[in-house]
């Protein structure tokens, strides 16, 4: 086990970015097409191909994930990684026709000091599909591929990941690209909300404080002087090896999402875009009431881990007045 969202046999992830723009795309890519939906909890949501994820619709299965940063541009990396999925011959079947299916959602990090100015095209159909292409089973956490421009209220956001095994012996994983409105740590101290929740001091090992002050629990957000708070957005893979119906997916994503509140502080705002997409690679059955349950309850907890691990992780843009990363101000470790 490698902690990672690739923990999940037939799983494979990727990613790209531009330094100088300072985002990227991360792609998740699938052997196999995986049962999936998707949960979506912020008020400010950008996404590709969401309504096919829809328990009513049609199609079942994905081929891989695009998840990006850039805004609305950024919707244009799943064309990216669509593009290497069909030079594989992957993707849904009409007649002679192979369309793959990428389903995506994106983060704003237009403000993060980054040169914006690209031209007529954004970069990020040409970042997903480097991103696809160099997807494997190992894969970098923090600020790489679509955190690599991320932020939060207080320090430099990221990409982290995490996995977990049920007591009956279903495999769990996420990936989550940090770049939330709220602070991922208990003001500006070293304690990550998500510290009850911490396996072998993944994310530092400090707990939390012995007791909260009133400035620990004032809220924190981005644009906090000037009253936008617009520069946010959580996004969340997970990807389990239980047979699940799509119906089901979606109720995985919305138990998963339950993690968001346990790592962000204050969390789904009116200008989020936070979502959760849950897939199914269809291995282990699980019974649908209390298995189902069981797996949305340590979903949820390796939500919140992934999430403390894209803060833990990330280094800091090498721009003016750039947020510190964690690293930046705290030890690694207690006690080093």
């Amino acid at each position: 086990m490698k902690n990672l969202l690739t923990d999940i046999a037939g799983v494979r992830v990727g990613h790209a970015h531009d330094a100088s723009i300072a985002t990227g795309v991360t792609a998740i890519v699938f052997d196999k097409p995986a049962v999936a939906s998707l949960d979506i909890r912020g008020g400010g949501p950008g996404t590709r191909d969401s309504a096919l994820l829809d328990p009513v619709n049609t199609v079942d299965g994905i081929d891989g994930l695009a998840l990006s940063g850039g805004s609305a541009f950024g919707i244009d990396a799943g064309g990216g990684v669509q593009a290497w999925l069909a030079e594989q011959g992957r993707g849904f079947r009409i007649a002679n026709a192979v369309i793959p299916i990428v389903p995506g959602a994106v983060v704003f990090d237009m403000l993060n000091g980054g040169d914006k100015n690209w031209g007529r095209f954004a970069p990020h159909r040409d970042l997903g599909y480097v991103a696809a292409a160099a997807a494997s089973d190992n894969f970098a956490l923090g600020s790489v591929g679509a955190g690599y421009g991320a932020t939060t209220a207080n320090f430099k956001g990221g990409l982290g990941s995490a996995s977990a095994t049920t007591a009956g012996g279903v495999s769990i994983a996420a990936l989550a690209v940090v770049n939330a409105v709220g602070s991922v740590t208990v003001g500006n101290g070293p304690w990550f909300w998500s510290a009850p929740f911490e396996i072998d001091g993944e994310f530092g090992g400090y707990g939390m404080p012995a007791s909260f002050t009133p400035d620990m629990l004032a809220m924190r957000i981005k644009g906090a002087a000037t009253a936008t708070a617009i520069e946010n957005t959580t996004l969340v893979a997970v990807v389990t090896d239980a047979i699940l119906t799509k119906a089901q997916a979606q109720r995985l994503a919305m138990l998963a999402q339950t993690g968001f509140a346990r790592a962000i502080y204050p969390v789904h705002a009116p200008l989020d875009g936070d979502v959760v997409f849950a897939a199914a690679t269809g291995v282990k059955p699980i019974d649908p009431l209390v298995g189902l349950t069981e797996l949305g309850t340590v979903a949820a907890n390796t939500v919140a881990r992934a999430i403390a691990r894209g803060v833990y992780e990330a280094k800091a843009l090498p721009f003016p007045g750039a947020l510190p990363a964690w690293k930046d101000r705290f030890a690694t470790r207690r006690g080093n």
